[in-house]
């Protein structure tokens, strides 16, 4: 029996229609990916859901008894209570239900009355079964897993809400819904305000949780990760894919390429008819030309493709800056504790560096600290001959409130003409009156696009990113990733999009407790060091080892699931042991570091002899750990 039955629903905000006869049920378990382009109405179908807004036509059933969940995007809390209070709140009817069985316990042990006794025992049985089935005899436990997964600290748990940050309220906000055990939850953008190492945990709970879910997402690997159905809001319309985010993509493009192949073919016949009415109506020939009007008329007409396409963004072609665009040596910083000590690289031009760690790890002030923005507490940042930096900030500070957006995107030569800043506009999605609104006008995502406008406008040959896919909806995501592949300067960006990192990173500046890594790869790369090199370094010094549940990640499989999925593969390389594999990838990885570090310091960065010298080494451990890294894969197949 579904849980939620949605029927014909429909929303008209003034002459724009919204939802247009939305229909779809929702299964116990089921855990549903709402997709759509920004303004597509996925909030709104939330709300209406979640009966917090009206419909306009159609309804809404829910099943008796079925306890519906919504996660709010305002913080609605008592300033005066604290975290762990907040988070309780949401387990208080169980815990009202413990307190029972403890007060029955009691009168049951002081009770001679047979009747009595009997209907105290059942009630004893009811409350029993209830708090197991629920498992409900841990509560602390259970606010302890919560509220640790979702960064709080110890020393946090006794805090009054009122003196928490508003992304803090809005991961606590998170952990009241996920502690109050509903059969159906609705989930508008939960990975929002989360760090890698949160979103990675909340996949997981999400993933094993019984209930069922509609949650809205911009996260591709958390959607690939946690649904198990994909339904597309577009044009106040939805179709629904069976699977995760990656099998709709694959389903959505057979299906789309059924409908071209289809509309097309109809297209051409209905020219073909058209023609020849129009050549035969008045003529010899007019009985046929009336003939085939009439089945044109009666014709049912096939619907264009229903596509949904990102802006077609690109940054152009920018002036040539020298081969070195950045220098970074001995750079250190921190506030009260440090945030990062000695830290040393160089971007050449062509690269495209990106910046990974958790909440306040320090990834925008390092930023700020190589833009010159904030003074380093040591070191040396140095730009590379004719680098122009173009610098997009998450708040979109840049862009002046009152001006029209296609003033606010106009260079300070001001050698651009209106038509020309409206085209590059266009390239980003802002197209007709939105160009000659005033900037405080646009919405979070319009304001986004504007911003890269402006650094396309400007020319630059060294973009730096913070949070460039802040409100994008994923197919601008793409779009930008698709620009930032061809675009031929130097990048250097912050991002938790994880699915973005992997698609744009050539290096990696991963900023961790303990000290700061450079990866020479993508997040895939940076993912396969932590669960395997980096992991057994740390278990190997008594630290815990790391894991990462990341959908891309494949859970191990014995010799013989892995003889029944698929044959086993010849060997390519000769037989060495996996440890001494991971020890000689540690060893060339460590290097790589020190040659990285190298590079950038005075001495060498003067010698061109020593630069070719060093950047021969840093070749050759490259080529080597290409071959060990697929030496590792065929050890982990046929050997273990």
């Amino acid at each position: 029996m579904a849980l939620l039955t949605v029927e014909n629903l429909r929303k008209h905000y003034g002459s724009q229609t919204v939802l247009d006869g939305v229909s779809l049920e929702v299964q116990p378990g089921e855990r549903i990916g709402l997709l759509g382009p920004n303004g597509s109405g996925k909030t709104t179908l939330l709300k209406i859901l979640a009966g917090l807004e009206e419909s306009d036509g159609g309804s809404v059933h829910l099943s008796p008894d079925v306890q519906l969940g919504y996660l709010e995007q305002q913080p609605r809390f008592a300033p005066d209570r604290t975290v762990w209070q907040e988070a309780f709140s949401a387990l208080e009817h169980w815990a009202a239900l413990g307190q029972e069985a403890v007060q029955i316990a009691h009168q049951l042990s002081q009770t001679t009355d047979p009747a009595e006794h009997r209907r105290l025992a059942a009630r004893f049985d009811q409350i029993h079964q209830l708090l197991q089935h629920h498992d409900a005899y841990h509560l602390d436990r259970k606010v302890e897993q919560v509220l640790t997964g979702l960064g709080f600290r110890k020393d946090q748990w006794e805090q009054p809400v009122g003196v928490l940050s508003g992304g803090e309220q809005n991961r606590l906000m998170l952990a009241r819904l996920l502690l109050g055990q509903h059969d159906l939850v609705l989930l508008d953008e939960p990975s929002n305000h989360l760090d890698l190492e949160m979103t990675l945990w909340l996949e997981e709970y999400l993933a094993n949780c019984p209930a069922a879910m509609i949650l809205v997402s911009h996260d591709r690997y958390f959607l690939d990760r946690v649904t198990t159905r994909i339904v597309e809001l577009l044009q106040g319309k939805v179709e629904s894919y069976p699977g995760n985010f990656s099998a709709y993509c694959r389903l959505k493009a057979e299906r789309v390429l059924v409908q071209r192949r289809t509309y097309e073919k109809q297209q051409a016949a209905i020219a073909k008819a058209e023609e020849f009415i129009r050549r035969y109506f008045y003529g010899q020939r007019h009985a046929q030309a009336e003939d085939r009007r009439k089945k044109l008329a009666r014709l049912q007409r096939v619907e264009p493709p229903r596509e949904i396409t990102g802006p077609p963004m690109s940054f152009g072609q920018p002036s040539r800056s020298g081969d070195i665009v950045l220098r970074v040596e001995g750079l250190s910083k921190g506030f009260g504790r440090t945030l990062f000590r000695d830290l040393s690289f160089q971007i050449l031009r062509g690269q495209r560096w990106g910046i990974l760690g958790p909440n306040g790890s320090g990834k925008t002030t390092l930023l700020k600290c190589l833009l010159g923005q904030l003074t380093p507490d040591s070191g040396e940042v140095e730009l590379g001959h004719g680098v122009q930096v173009g610098y997009f900030d998450q708040h979109g500070t840049q862009l002046p409130e009152e001006e029209l957006v296609v003033d606010a995107i106009r260079p300070s030569s001001g050698q651009m003409e209106v038509q020309q800043l409206r085209d590059m506009l266009g390239r980003f999605g802002i197209t007709g009156d939105r160009a000659l609104q005033p900037v405080r006008s646009l919405s979070g995502g319009e304001r986004n696009r504007v911003n890269l406008a402006r650094l396309a406008a400007l020319g630059a040959n060294f973009l730096v990113l913070d949070e460039p896919t802040n409100h994008l909806d994923l197919w601008a995501r793409q779009s930008l990733e698709k620009a930032l592949q061809e675009f031929p300067g130097a990048v250097l960006f912050v991002s938790h999009d994880r699915y973005f990192i992997n698609q744009v990173a050539d290096h990696l500046i991963v900023l961790q407790p303990d000290r700061i890594r450079i990866v020479e790869g993508n997040y895939d790369t940076y993912r396969q060091m932590a669960e395997t090199v980096w992991a057994e370094t740390k278990t190997s010094t008594g630290q815990p080892k790391a894991v990462d549940t990341s959908p891309a990640k494949q859970k191990p499989k014995t010799a013989a699931r892995r003889a029944e999925q698929k044959p086993r593969r010849k060997r390519k390389f000769p037989y060495r042991k996996l440890a001494d594999l991971e020890a000689e990838i540690f060893q060339r990885e460590t290097r790589l570091e020190e040659l990285y570090q190298l590079l950038a310091s005075p001495e060498v960065y003067r010698s061109g002899q020593r630069v070719r010298e060093v950047q021969q080494e840093i070749d050759q451990h490259k080529q080597a750990l290409t071959l060990l890294y697929e030496h590792w894969e065929e050890a982990v197949e046929l050997d273990m």
